[in-house]
């Protein structure tokens, strides 16, 4: 697989209507292959996209030192952006030409702490993905361990680009 390729500037960052041209599954599949950069977020957090088929995505990360909070744990924003893409991009999977989704809520449940560095494999799984809300779940399990660490749950509106 190749090295993803990361978005530097807002210029690298695919314009809707452009993205809008493929299916929402191409559009991930193509960030997989590096055809198309991902977004600066997942530099930021530390993960990387490294599975995608129709209705699901495995994004793979470790938190850093930056996501740490005051008491030296891992903030909690670090699970909810890692689940939140996960969830969200696996709904996108299931989006047709011509139309884009995006998280309007989600939740998480935290179950024991990612220790600092350790990897772990975010999975994404589309529930439900009709004409204007798709639904998924997802879960952060330890690469090594295996163990459960959080879940969540999101709704997206999925809308067509005019």
């Amino acid at each position: 697989m190749p090295e993803p390729l990361i978005a530097q500037s807002i210029d690298d960052i695919v314009p809707v209507e452009k993205a809008a041209k493929i299916s929402g599954l191409d559009y991930m599949l193509a960030i997989l292959h590096g055809e198309f950069p991902a977004p600066p977020i997942s530099q930021t957090m530390n993960y990387s996209l490294i599975d995608v088929t129709s209705g699901r995505v495995v994004f793979r990360g470790s938190p850093n030192f930056s996501t740490l909070n005051p008491m030296g744990t891992v903030h909690g924003g670090w699970y909810a952006t890692l689940l939140d893409s996960a969830m969200a991009c696996a709904i996108s999977t299931k989006v047709d030409v011509g139309f884009i989704s995006s998280t309007i809520e989600f939740k998480i449940n935290i179950i024991r702490p990612v220790p600092l560095g350790m990897e772990v494999d975010v999975i994404g799984e589309t529930d439900h993905a009709g004409r204007s809300t798709g639904v998924a779940s997802g879960r952060i399990v330890g690469v090594d361990d295996q163990k459960l660490y959080a879940t969540g749950s999101t709704t997206c509106i999925v809308m067509k680009v005019p």
